[in-house]
């Protein structure tokens, strides 16, 4: 792979990532169309410059992420009078207070991180399977035509609680079949909590990054325990470098734009979309043309 095609795919999964349009599907037709081998080093290269997207996000709403609740944790004048145990259910209340937002993106990861290590095999199957992801596409398309009509009736209360999260996190789940898209997953599950979808959309960003940084880095770790793999990963460390910062950089552009035209328009662009995308990679695999897998 050179160094353009490492750009273009790195383009292709920083604006991808945080859409609702799967960036598995979009991987695999920018790889066929410029004739990208599916090498190990690709493979590994799709799955790194995933870094780039994921700081792109903690970049831009860096406050949320760095920014914890204005709380003393251990104020003893404010306990005074309570028992032993009084007291230290107060400090736990005050200490999972204080970090409520990690908690939440938590809580919402879990059940995929479960899922995740116990079905990691079958879904680096599906993966590699382009018909399950062209098919996905399709059908996630046509849902998106309806989702608006079905989810989009927020409440005054906006606020992420723990059962909004689990939630939210439950069907995430389903974006482990490839092809579904994890934002359009995400932020139908915001959605279907009354959540708007600005906050919805925002909820998803903040969640992708434990959950991407936890498959990625879990790939990573696999790698690095080979000595081969290492290797690898070191004769091609400029081409890594380079897809980061282009990932980095294009999924910042991607994530302002997505935010202004989902809060305006809503899913049904990106439902046509998904649909024309699908039907593209059903009729390349029809007519024999050879599809590389991520």
């Amino acid at each position: 792979m050179s160094i353009l095609e490492a750009i273009i795919i790195a383009i292709v999964e920083g604006l991808t990532e945080f859409l609702p349009v799967s960036s598995t599907g979009h991987m695999i037709i920018a790889q066929s169309m410029m004739g990208v081998e599916s090498t190990e080093f690709v493979k590994a290269f799709t799955v790194i410059i995933q870094f780039g997207a994921i700081l792109s996000v903690v970049v831009l709403y860096w406050k949320k992420f760095f920014k914890l609740n204005k709380i003393k944790i251990f104020d003893k004048d404010s306990v005074v009078g309570l028992n032993t145990s009084q007291k230290y259910w107060t400090y736990l209340k005050r200490f999972l207070h204080k970090f409520d937002f990690y908690w939440k993106l938590f809580i919402a990861l879990l059940p995929a991180a479960v899922l995740g290590l116990l079905f990691s095999d079958i879904i680096d199957d599906l993966l590699e399977n382009v018909f399950v992801v062209s098919v996905m596409l399709i059908i996630g398309g046509v849902v998106m035509l309806f989702v608006d009509k079905w989810f989009n009736k927020p409440i005054n209360d906006q606020s992420i609680s723990w059962q909004r999260s689990l939630k939210i996190g439950l069907i995430q789940c389903i974006a482990m079949i490839p092809g579904v898209s994890r934002s359009f997953a995400t932020i139908v599950g915001g959605m279907s909590t009354k959540l708007n979808r600005k906050n919805a959309a925002e909820f998803s960003f903040f969640l992708a990054v434990p959950t991407m940084a936890a498959a990625a880095g879990y790939k990573m770790f696999k790698l690095m325990k080979d000595p081969a793999s290492m290797a690898m990963l070191k004769e091609h460390a400029i081409t890594l470098a380079v897809g980061n910062v282009v990932a980095f950089l294009v999924a910042i552009i991607a994530i302002r734009f997505f935010i202004d035209f989902l809060t305006k328009h809503g899913f049904k662009a990106f439902g046509w979309y998904r649909i024309i995308v699908g039907l593209i990679l059903i009729v390349l695999m029809l007519s024999g043309t050879g599809l590389n897998v991520i």
